[in-house]
């Protein structure tokens, strides 16, 4: 009975991760243990690498701490306040896209944010608002006839 104790409070741990590949991931647990052969396992559709320093939390099947699986990798350095019920895709260097209560939000972090490999981008029910500039509504000046260029958008 005291083994069977004993590989149960082994069966989950919490840790941080020292260092994170595509498949694996090496975490500290306890004070001083440090684990590798730990599979690292992410939702469909969801790719992340997260950085050393991350907290891990660990399951090994019956108890045995050669083999382990990390279920999930968080880093609080980089949360997001949110509201309740929001939702956001983030980075460590400021990348955002939030489905927030007043609308979604892209936040570039100060980088291009491009759009590649479509065909067609497709707003419908609204207006694309540039630089203060509607789509919809602006007007041009200095209109001529024939082949003449228009001046800029007010």
């Amino acid at each position: 009975m005291k083994q069977i104790w004993n590989r149960l409070q082994l069966l989950f741990a919490h840790g941080v991760a020292t260092l994170v590949g595509a498949d694996k991931v090496q975490a500290r647990v306890l004070d001083s243990e440090v684990l590798g052969n730990l599979a690292r396992v992410e939702p469909y559709g969801f790719s992340y690498r997260p950085k050393p320093g991350a907290q891990v939390y660990l399951a090994f099947p019956a108890g045995d701490r050669s083999y382990g699986v990390a279920l999930l990798i968080g880093d609080k350095r980089y949360q997001l306040d949110l509201q309740a019920g929001e939702v956001a895709i983030h980075d460590d260097i400021g990348h955002v896209v939030k489905l927030g209560r007043t609308g979604i939000s892209i936040d570039g972090g100060g980088h291009d944010i491009a759009i590649s490999n479509a065909p067609k981008l497709i707003i419908t029910g609204g207006d694309v608002i540039a630089d203060g500039i509607s789509l919809k509504t602006h007007r041009h000046g200095n209109v001529q006839n024939g082949g003449g260029q228009t001046g800029n958008p007010v």
